[in-house]
């Protein structure tokens, strides 16, 4: 039975082979949309029309307090040339799900540092594709 972002995105290859892994604090939010557009008449009629068939999902860490690790680990992504680069470059996020996604990261480093830990609005993740299940 289908029911995870794995089911319905195509396997790709990362920029780089560089994996991260997050331990998560409070709710990990998923959005998923298709290429679509929707036009209103005034009549109230509707045309629909579908620009791709394939699904763009994005995953959101919302973290309002992260460890010092974690925190330095998104940080050290973001800013790394090797790794994320900002938003330009793809790597692999091992997800709470179990599965292993291609991502590049959709949001500014936006970061607050109180002491021990690291607090943030939003990490956001654009999902690219999926690493083949070994």
């Amino acid at each position: 039975m289908a029911g995870t972002i794995y089911d319905y995105v195509s396997t790709v290859t990362p920029d780089n082979n560089e994996t991260m892994s997050l331990n998560a604090v409070g709710v990990i939010r998923e959005v998923t949309t298709k290429n679509q557009v929707i036009h209103l008449g005034v009549d109230g009629s509707e045309e629909r029309i579908e620009i791709a068939s394939g699904v763009i999902a994005y995953i959101d860490y919302p973290f309002n307090v992260m460890t010092a690790e974690d925190g330095n680990t998104l940080f050290d992504f973001w800013h790394t040339s090797t790794k994320g680069s900002g938003k330009i470059k793809s790597f692999k996020l091992a997800y709470t799900d179990g599965h292993t996604y291609v991502v590049r990261f959709d949001s500014d480093m936006n970061r607050s540092r109180p002491v021990g830990y690291h607090q943030s609005s939003s990490v956001s993740f654009k999902v690219l594709g999926r690493v083949l299940d070994a």
